[in-house]
């Protein structure tokens, strides 16, 4: 029988280990919290997954080290072992691994230590044509490198490196590359275009180019239509659909076939702590595309990559239309964007419609653009709701921030070399469901240091873009503030450092009010208002205002709906 002293030991020692438990799970609820603070919706806390304690390694599969030996079977095997013991742990060690296509499984957590480099074969035949969305489309492509499908609890995580070996796929442009850069592409093999401006992997990737739409081919109805064209199905690196409970957390993903990761219709999706990079010339070398998700958090994470780096959409046209199911509780906090054609961007494949989206703390040095919403007449859907804070920025190629409802698959560098002019005047159309709204936009506390433009606002006359609410922008550019066919902008403490004049200019623009317009020292012609449609424009300026010489009025606008004053 223990003594009275023993026993008193062993009750305080019970007595510890409930208090450091409860004080650890108190640890947890407050940095789970954490990443909730200052959302302005309210969305159900995201769920995790969880794993046993049972771990295995590939090496207990045979898998050899080294880059020469192909581990596909060894890390299948690993995998369904795991699987077998209800669930678990697959390590991948330090060294080199070569594999081809890695198929998830429930209960799984893929974890890639520091020092694993995981190579992706670059021999085609082992990718199969599978039906799967691309581009918001349903369509065929080859099996992804990671793929999961319709699985419950899994994650990929640890500190090392899948690559996707993605310059054996991707056709390249002469003018993203230095001269030496591309005789040596040439030199690889591959096939060059009449002009020679593009390098393609072979010349069945070419002939997939010229009979398809934004990387979807038409007309085909049968899987075996898309085999004279496998080369140019390029899959996305990471492709994970319709699952519940996915973490992603610490590995380097890069170097992808096309768009490096794509949830697809997943819940409870948890991403953080890990590196997306893609070389800058990669054709759709998106970093992240969250596609008609459900309840999701990317925080503390970097991306450096050849398109739009992270990306909301929800299908495109009537495949997206049909699908209706839209992006949903979304919350992007602490990231930062190197290379990429949007810092974070949503569409142009929002036919489901995107709503409650939170983005604060991230930084954008050097993409193309900020803040990036497109979309086109066919779309339809509705994107509402979105709450931005707290975002700094550095040479901007572009627009700082951009809406644009007339995305025509062009960057926006790419549409400026183009066309230097805004559609000013456009057809208006019957309002159907291919009508995309964009509406109740709230952006506050953004700086920008260096742009071409720093806010490019544009709706289509049928379908203003509405409710769109800026405060506290603080930014140096080349051009201002060009808002057309938008209803409802309200600005609160806006400076504008520009070197055209004039910084700000109003087309079709309805029920618009500033309050605390700041334009430097020079304030001459610099506030320009047209359109026959334009109304109820309220404009508060700095003090430094002469209000005589601010505005610059089309003829075609009345003047009694134009009021303008000063601090």
């Amino acid at each position: 029988m223990l003594s009275s002293r023993r026993v008193i030991e062993n009750l305080l020692f019970v007595f510890l280990l409930t208090l450091v438990a409860c004080n650890s799970a108190q640890d947890k609820v407050e940095i789970g919290d954490e990443i909730y603070s200052g959302v302005e919706f309210q969305m159900p806390k995201v769920i995790e997954p969880g794993f046993s304690e049972y771990t295995v390694s590939i090496t207990e599969f045979n898998a050899v080290p080294g880059g020469q030996v192909l581990n596909t079977k060894a890390i299948a095997d690993a995998i369904h072992n795991v699987v077998s013991h209800g669930g678990g742990k697959v390590v991948i060690p330090r060294g080199i691994w070569l594999t081809g296509p890695i198929v998830l499984q429930s209960n799984v957590n893929l974890h890639a230590e520091a020092g694993a480099l995981v190579i992706f074969s670059t021999n085609k035949d082992l990718y199969p044509l599978v039906e799967t969305s691309f581009e918001g489309l349903n369509t065929v492509r080859c099996q992804s490198p990671i793929y999961g499908k319709d699985l419950e609890n899994i994650a990929i995580t640890g500190d090392g490196v899948f690559d996707g070996s993605g310059d054996v796929w991707r056709m390249v442009k002469k003018s993203k590359l230095t001269e030496s850069q591309w005789k040596r592409l040439v030199a690889t093999g591959g096939f060059v275009d009449e002009k020679r401006k593009i390098w393609y992997p072979s010349e069945s990737f070419k002939k997939g180019v010229e009979i398809s739409d934004m990387n979807v081919p038409k007309n085909f109805d049968k899987l075996e239509d898309y085999t004279a064209i496998r080369d140019f199905l390029r899959p996305v690196m990471v492709s994970l659909v319709n699952c519940n409970k996915v973490l992603l957390d610490g590995p380097v993903f890069q170097n992808s076939p096309a768009w490096n990761i794509h949830p697809l219709m997943c819940q409870n999706l948890t991403v953080r702590n890990i590196d997306v990079r893609n070389p800058w010339y990669s054709q759709n070398g998106d970093g992240i595309d969250i596609e008609s998700c459900k309840n999701t958090l990317l925080y503390n994470s970097t991306f450096d990559v050849g398109d739009d780096a992270i990306c909301i959409k929800s299908g495109k046209d009537k495949d997206g239309r049909d699908r209706g199911i839209a992006n949903e509780n979304l919350i992007v906090k602490n990231c930062i964007v190197y290379h990429g054609h949007g810092g974070v961007t949503v569409g142009s494949e929002m036919s489901s419609g995107v709503k409650n989206m939170h983005v604060s703390g991230c930084t954008f040095i050097g993409t193309d653009v900020g803040l990036r919403f497109k979309s086109t007449r066919g779309r339809g859907g509705i994107v509402e709701n979105i709450y931005i804070s707290d975002v700094d920025m550095i040479n901007i190629p572009a627009n700082a921030i951009s809406f644009n409802m007339y995305y025509g698959g062009l960057s926006v560098s790419e549409m400026l070399a183009k066309s230097k002019e805004g559609n000013a005047v456009q057809e208006i159309r019957e309002v159907t469901e291919e009508t995309p709204q964009f509406r109740n936009i709230s952006i506050k506390n953004v700086t920008c240091k260096g742009a071409h433009t720093a806010v490019y606002l544009q709706g289509l006359p049928e379908m203003n873009l509405e409710n769109v609410y800026l405060e506290n922008i603080n930014m140096v550019a080349n051009n201002g503030l060009l808002c057309m066919d938008a209803k409802g902008v309200r600005i609160k403490d806006m400076k504008l450092i520009t070197d055209a004049k004039p910084a700000v200019n109003f087309i079709n623009a309805k029920d618009v009010e500033i309050e605390g317009l700041d334009l430097g020292d020079s304030y001459e012609s610099m506030v320009s208002i047209s359109g026959s449609v334009t109304e109820n424009v309220s404009i508060g300026f700095t003090s430094k205002a002469d209000i005589e010489q601010v505005l610059v009025l089309d003829e075609s606008v009345n003047k009694e709906s134009v009021k303008v004053s000063k601090k």
